[in-house]
């Protein structure tokens, strides 16, 4: 069975468009609620969401779908995707949801899941979901109802998490940090986070109308941070997404670190902590750099394909706890389930804190190798695997690179696109190299 509905990341859509649409969340819900209860006579589910206004209406499907078919529901609120992951596992809950389309505009919205352990859910759950949607749906008497209620202090128990992650001898004392929250979820939960643990904050991003998550803000639009670090001569920015679980990072000169740079940063201070680190999971994004900055460091880099929850099965497949994307999705599974935003900062400004040094400094010698990135628009069901053409371009900039770069060709997953990238360390020669495959797939 193919899924029809979940993505890489739940589901997701434009809301008002099927599947984002209250009659079929209800009917979700329901179908939810109906495999919960074949292993649970009384499941409990938790139930966050971003700032997007259509949040209110999904959430509400949500809960009057798992009521009707018998589940109790615990409303959060406003809650970053990591806190309810978070909330799942320490309320022994059955499940966890979050209303979210993460760095996406406000005009989309998404549902994705966590299970009892505030991990991302195998496929076998999902399939089992969208097998149940076929079926109609069930509706328990009034006798056997769900009830709902409100957990009036999730930010708080969340907040004290994600500070309990930081080391208790360190704080961030004497430094001015610029925190974006991308007009999202964790608006009043992240510049409280930095605060109590003692830095002066300067919060923007962080007034939410509804309509304005991820507008020029966050992680995805991080020049608004860039410029503020700047304006207010802060030490460090963090930029989060809408539901905070990717980040973006600048120091006091207003440079711009990506997650390929933090996720080497993080594992190269535990390192010369001497802690024991197997190997490090990156995508098939991850710069080459920092690969070979890895490398040196006596560190595997395995490459999953695009994706947290690709990064976090191969994680789990070997016992490793570190990996990430360059987007700014960060995993230190000794420090949480999924990634974290907030905790992923906090794990950043630790090493600088500890080392006593810039971010600059700890990144000393890794310089980025400029990616060229093409998209190549083809008609659906063209077999551009077998373009001999593609094949043979392909190989001439191999061997031009050699070991100094490096070609990446592959689909993509939501569009009739080829997306086609090089990577070599000088610009010029990355972008004549992925024109000159482009131009064969065209």
């Amino acid at each position: 069975m193919t899924r029809r509905y979940f993505g890489t990341d739940g589901i997701r859509g434009t809301v008002g468009q099927e599947p984002i649409t209250p009659d079929f969340v209800l009917r979700l819900a329901n179908a939810v609620g109906r495999v919960l209860k074949q292993s649970q006579s009384r499941p409990t589910v938790l139930i966050g969401k971003d700032t997007r206004i259509s949040g209110y209406m999904l959430e509400s499907a949500l809960e009057s779908g798992l009521n009707s078919a018998g589940v109790d529901v615990v409303l959060l609120g406003p809650l970053p995707t990591p806190g309810v992951a978070y909330l799942t596992r320490a309320q022994r809950a059955s499940l966890g949801v979050v209303i979210s389309a993460s760095h996406n505009p406000f005009e989309d919205n998404g549902i994705k899941f966590f299970s009892a352990q505030g991990t991302k859910l195998p496929d076998a759950w999902e399939l089992s979901v969208e097998e149940a949607l076929g079926h109609r749906p069930t509706w328990e008497t009034s006798a056997h109802l769900g009830r709902a209620r409100r957990l009036d202090d999730a930010a708080g128990r969340y907040i004290e998490f994600c500070k309990s992650t930081f080391d208790s001898n360190l704080s961030l004392r004497g430094l001015k940090i610029v925190v974006d929250a991308a007009h999202g979820a964790a608006y009043q939960i992240a510049p409280k986070v930095f605060h109590e643990l003692g830095a002066e904050v300067i919060a923007i991003g962080c007034a939410p109308d509804g309509l304005n998550i991820n507008r020029d803000v966050g992680a995805t639009h991080p020049q608004a941070l860039v410029d503020a670090v700047r304006a207010h001569g802060a030490h460090y920015g963090v930029a989060l997404d809408g539901d905070a679980d990717r980040l973006q990072m600048v120091d006091g000169q207003g440079r711009l670190y990506n997650g390929d740079e933090l996720l080497y940063l993080i594992a190269d201070e535990r390192l010369s902590r001497g802690a024991v680190i197997e190997g490090v999971v990156g995508t098939l994004m991850t710069n080459m750099a920092v690969q070979l900055a890895f490398e040196q460091r006596g560190l595997a880099l395995v490459r999953a394909k695009v994706g947290d929850r690709y990064v976090l099965e191969a994680m789990q497949e070997r016992g490793w706890i570190l990996g990430g994307e360059g987007s700014g999705h960060l995993l230190a599974l000794d420090k949480h389930t999924t990634g974290d935003g907030l905790i992923s900062a906090l794990q950043v400004l630790q090493a600088c804190v500890r080392a006593g040094k810039s971010m600059a400094e700890l990144l000393d010698g890794v310089q980025l190798f400029p990616q060229t990135l093409i998209n190549v628009p083809l008609t659906v069901g063209t077999d551009w695997q077998s373009n001999t053409r593609m094949q043979a371009a392909v190989r001439d900039a191999e061997k031009v690179l050699g070991k100094a770069g490096r070609v990446l060709i592959r689909a993509s997953g939501t569009e009739p696109l080829v997306r086609v990238m090089v990577e070599a360390r000088e610009a010029a020669q990355a972008q004549a190299l992925a024109q000159s495959i482009a131009d064969t797939l065209r």
